[in-house]
């Protein structure tokens, strides 16, 4: 017997443990420095009460304890970026995302639309047109006549850029007429006529005339929504881009006591006002619900071509992308939302944006003083080398999302050069400059599966099969080092770290059972394992069923 054990039972010997509502147990990676590895963990309410031998942890356990095991237990995974009622409501809708053909796009849509009432908007869809090879960007044309009663605007899957049909267009009083829009692109075809595809800011009008949803179907999309994360391991999130409506849907369901995802929420940049006066009126919030961020935009995306880049696109050289949001008003709001004592979060994927948002964030800091501000870069896709050692210097945090690698890089080298392709979700310069690199999916742009992504970092094999050694292999990153970008690292984002994010006493009880031990199997294969059973705060919010 080691001195170690020894000395836990002569301790279980000398005194009265409390005892355990929940004991779990299996090879059990805790991310706590300290104790990297047990066999069981004792839980009692909310929290985790004991970390250690499977026999030394026998002292909890009573007669009304339960017990959960499993072949590798972790944190509960926590997703960095997602898109939290837009997803639950994209559950619901049609499913475009492997489209593999216009004449596919086209027939899941009329058999969508036949399912619906008359008048009854269709979004979400998530399209990628990269998978129609030589076809040009969809066209209204398409789908008006087989939407004839249902005014549609479905998104491509990186949610900038969009098809309208011609109802959702007179809706939003979009026609040939209508002028360019600051920050975003109408798409035309030759005659001037619109083609339906809107990008980025260009999108707006026709969002301002969809119906607003009402609270039963905000609850609806929550529900969703929730169940799909607990199904998947995911424990918490960052909610971005969330409104106000979203985060009452969130205060309904936590009064209810239905609240299973633990949840930090960023309104847009430019309402920060609003978010500050809840924050001096309320606080950042609890454990469960937080509300002291704010999230804006410098660009648009690489697919759209619309992420701002230094140089020409290499298969759009009349363009370098576009400001989504103009450089002075993200200057101001950055500035004024940070002294407000809000948390900022703002996109950035081409080498341009990260630069710029890298120099905002700078001259912000120095001009209001040192505090523990955390900034993020959501995406933080294409770095020069100059700006990668920057994040850590200046404890800026890149929020980023791998299983776009795994997308993106089936064909962004048409879009950007290989100089650039070096720095190009570059998670292992990144982690090695000593940047706190949190990791997410961007749900619904990409899956939400934290199985999927940590695949993706470890391996960066792309989706086409055609990268087995990896994409920009120099950039892969261990298995644990993607479990803490998924746990820990996720938890200091949003300022959590103190109870969140590892396994050890005192801590909250969000806890996943998986039925591989992920180091023991090919890492191509991580995305293949189940989650067994999700546990939120000690309670058990979704159990595997037997044979599925």
């Amino acid at each position: 017997m080691s001195a170690r054990v020894g000395l836990v039972l002569l301790l279980a010997g000398c005194a009265s443990a409390p005892r355990a509502d929940l004991v779990i147990y299996g090879r059990i990676w805790t991310a706590d420095s300290t104790q990297p590895y047990a066999s069981a963990i004792a839980i009692q309410g909310d929290s985790i009460v004991a970390v250690g031998d499977s026999a030394a942890l026998t002292r909890y356990a009573g007669s009304a304890t339960r017990t959960l095991s499993g072949a590798f237990v972790v944190p509960g995974f926590q997703d960095d970026h997602v898109h939290l009622l837009s997803g639950g409501f994209q559950l619901a809708s049609v499913d475009l995302r492997d489209a593999a053909s216009p004449e596919e796009f086209t027939r899941r849509l009329k058999a969508f639309a036949a399912t619906l009432q008359p008048g009854e908007w269709i979004t979400g869809g998530d399209w990628d047109h990269e998978k129609w090879p030589g076809t040009p960007l969809p066209d209204r044309a398409w789908i008006d006549s087989v939407t004839p009663r249902n005014p549609v605007f479905v998104n491509r899957l990186d949610g900038h850029m969009a098809l309208a049909n011609s109802l959702a267009l007179a809706a939003a009083k979009l026609d040939k007429s209508s002028k360019e829009v600051p920050g975003g692109t109408v798409v035309r075809r030759p005659d001037g006529e619109l083609s339906g595809v809107l990008k980025d800011e260009a999108m707006n009008p026709v969002f301002a005339a969809m119906p607003t949803p009402s609270p039963s179907q905000l609850d609806s999309a929550l529900a969703r929504a929730m169940r799909h994360a607990a199904s998947l391991g995911v424990v918490g999130v960052s909610s971005v881009s969330t409104s106000w409506d979203d985060i009452a849907a969130l205060r309904r369901a936590r009064g209810r006591g239905a609240l299973t995802l633990r949840v930090a929420n960023y309104i847009p940049l430019a309402a920060w006002r609003s978010m500050a006066d809840s924050l001096t009126a309320h606080g950042p919030g609890d454990e469960w619900i937080r509300t002291a961020g704010v999230k804006g935009f410098v660009d648009g995306s690489l697919g759209s071509t619309t992420a701002l880049m230094f140089q020409p696109y290499r298969d759009a050289p009349g363009t370098r992308g576009l400001f989504v949001t103009p450089e002075d008003s993200l200057r101001r709001w950055i500035a004024a939302a940070d002294s407000a004592g809000l948390q900022v979060a703002v996109h950035a994927i081409g080498d341009r944006a990260n630069a710029l948002l890298l120099d905002i964030y700078d001259s912000v800091a120095k001009a209001h003083g040192a505090r523990d501000r955390r900034f993020r870069i959501e995406h933080a896709q294409h770095l020069r080398p100059q700006d990668l050692a920057r994040f850590a210097v200046l404890g800026v945090i890149p929020s980023m999302q791998p299983y776009h690698e795994a997308d993106d890089g089936r064909w962004a080298a048409k879009r950007i050069g290989p100089e650039l392709i070096k720095g190009t979700y570059a998670f292992r310069s990144l982690l090695e400059s000593g940047a706190r690199l949190a990791f997410g999916s961007d749900w619904t742009v990409a899956p939400l599966d934290p199985l999927l992504g940590i695949q993706a970092a470890v391996t960066r094999q792309t989706l086409d099969g055609r990268n087995p050694n990896g994409w920009v292999p120099e950039q892969k990153i261990s298995l644990e080092e993607a479990l803490r970008c998924y746990t820990v690292n996720n938890a200091y984002a949003v300022f959590a770290e103190a109870r969140r994010g590892a396994l050890k006493p005192g801590y909250l009880a969000d806890v996943v059972i998986l039925d591989r031990d992920l180091r023991r199997i090919p890492p191509a294969t991580v995305g293949q394992a189940k989650v067994l059973a999700t546990i939120v705060g000690g309670k058990v919010v979704y159990k595997r069923e037997l044979g599925s």
